[in-house]
């Protein structure tokens, strides 16, 4: 039987250390990364735009690290039990996962004391702004008729839908409605359980204006039942090419969008943290993320770790905003 003296730990202890101040690499070096599976979190549900980004995006990763990506669907909370586990992981690198816009909304909305400062931002790799949606019939020609029309009329008069109350296509709306100098409510929101129920009550006739984004309206779009006549973004939207943007059509510098981006638990170490960055960087320049995207009328946009940082920072205070103009905020 060996027995280890508190004399002999002390002196094995000083040697770890010595080499670790030498420079040494231990056995679990952060350069052999990743050296095992990597599980990759969705907050949400197998299916929808959030998790078909995640999966080609754990493809992709795959194929450049030469290990499994798994991607786990962690649903429930509206968002918060997925965010939770992503942030609670260990910060290894081995648990990944894709945060959403839905970060800059729940801590608002009293739901978690989640916020963008949980995370090891990665990489910002999508983001899809709302369109301004009317039916195909509608007497408005452009978004600035609409906009005269909303202004004339009571409030309440006018009805918009696209997602749940207080949901981002609902807070777009009054993000809207503030940079006209209008009152949050001037359009009532009608809740609905998602933008596709909101585009089919459009094109119903039961509302006026739906400001889901440009993908998800994209059908009824195509099949001539509504209009799009302007997108919230900066810039135009690719897939429609002919929409403007709010700037051009009525010189209201507004914008705003769902997005997605991935990260770790904070305090991942920087090494690992850089090589999936760089790892994204290349996945976000290669001809199958592009192709995968386009396909599905998904916008892309690139911001780095620092970037990424920063543009969660704008959104969680541009989202806290808006929930407090509409009342609907908890903190």
């Amino acid at each position: 039987m060996v027995r280890i003296t508190r004399r002999a730990f002390a002196a094995s202890s000083a040697a770890v250390a010595a080499s670790a101040g030498l420079g040494l690499k231990p056995a679990f070096s952060q350069e052999n990364y990743p050296n095992r599976p990597i599980q990759l979190i969705c907050p949400w549900g197998a299916g929808g735009g959030t998790d078909a980004t995640a999966r080609i995006v754990g493809g992709l990763l795959e194929k450049e690290f030469g290990q499994p990506v798994n991607v786990v669907n962690r649903t429930g909370g509206s968002g918060v039990v997925g965010h939770s586990a992503i942030a609670t992981a260990n910060p290894d690198g081995y648990t990944i996962g894709i945060i959403t816009v839905e970060i800059a909304m729940m801590h608002w909305a009293g739901l978690t004391e989640l916020t963008p400062k949980n995370y090891t931002p990665l990489a910002l790799m999508n983001e899809d702004p709302p369109g301004i949606h009317v039916k195909a019939d509608a007497p408005y020609k452009t978004v600035k008729d609409l906009a005269d029309a909303i202004k004339a009329a009571p409030p309440g008069k006018f009805k918009a839908s696209g997602t749940g109350q207080g949901g981002i296509w609902h807070l777009a709306l009054v993000g809207w409605m503030q940079a006209m100098g209008l009152p949050p409510n001037q359009v009532a929101w009608v809740p609905s359980n998602g933008a596709a129920p909101g585009m089919q009550d459009l094109a119903a006739g039961g509302i006026d204006m739906c400001t889901c984004s440009i993908p998800e309206a994209r059908a009824m779009i195509d099949a001539g039942k509504t209009r799009a006549l302007a997108v919230m973004s900066p810039k135009r939207a690719a897939i429609f090419p002919d929409v403007p943007t709010l700037k051009e059509a009525m010189n209201i510098d507004y914008s705003t969008g769902a997005w997605r981006g991935f990260a770790g638990p904070k305090g991942l170490p920087q090494p690992i943290a850089n090589k999936l960055t760089a790892t994204m960087k290349k996945i976000y320049e290669s001809k199958e993320y592009n192709e995968f995207m386009s396909s599905r009328g998904f916008g892309t946009v690139w911001n780095d770790a620092a970037g990424y940082a920063s543009f969660m920072d704008n959104s969680d205070r541009q989202m806290g905003e808006a929930m407090k103009a509409a009342g609907i905020a908890k903190t």
